[in-house]
């Protein structure tokens, strides 16, 4: 196979695929759901309630955290993590177009 061609797309085309293979991995979305929950955590509180090891959830968060969906902040030798409210803004515009698009599109039924 090849090398993925993302220069033949749109910036929006590969925004949103970058942000559905991120949530493509049902660990990433029980963190984000937890941490839109509780507004911050501690990588300590994401071991107890997913039963997940460190490694793993570290390995998680640093993906969530390079597409920009959180952030998070040194305090001593923890790492508290919080949505980023800016990116979750423009992701959440983002997939809403992409959703809308469908039903805005839509003159007859297709099938």
């Amino acid at each position: 196979m090849g090398i993925t061609k993302t220069d033949l797309f749109t910036d929006e085309q590969n925004a949103i695929a970058q942000m559905a293979k991120v949530l493509g991995h049902p660990a990433r979305v029980a963190i984000l759901q937890y941490l839109v929950k509780s507004k911050t955590c501690i990588n300590g509180d994401l071991i107890s309630e997913l039963g997940l090891a460190q490694a793993t959830i570290s390995q998680h968060l640093r993906e969530l955290k390079e597409i920009g969906f959180i952030q998070g902040t040194i305090e001593g030798v923890s790492v508290c993590y919080c949505i980023n409210p800016e990116k979750w803004a423009e992701f959440s515009q983002l997939f809403g177009s992409f959703f809308e698009n469908y039903f805005v599109s839509q003159q007859s039924n297709c099938c």
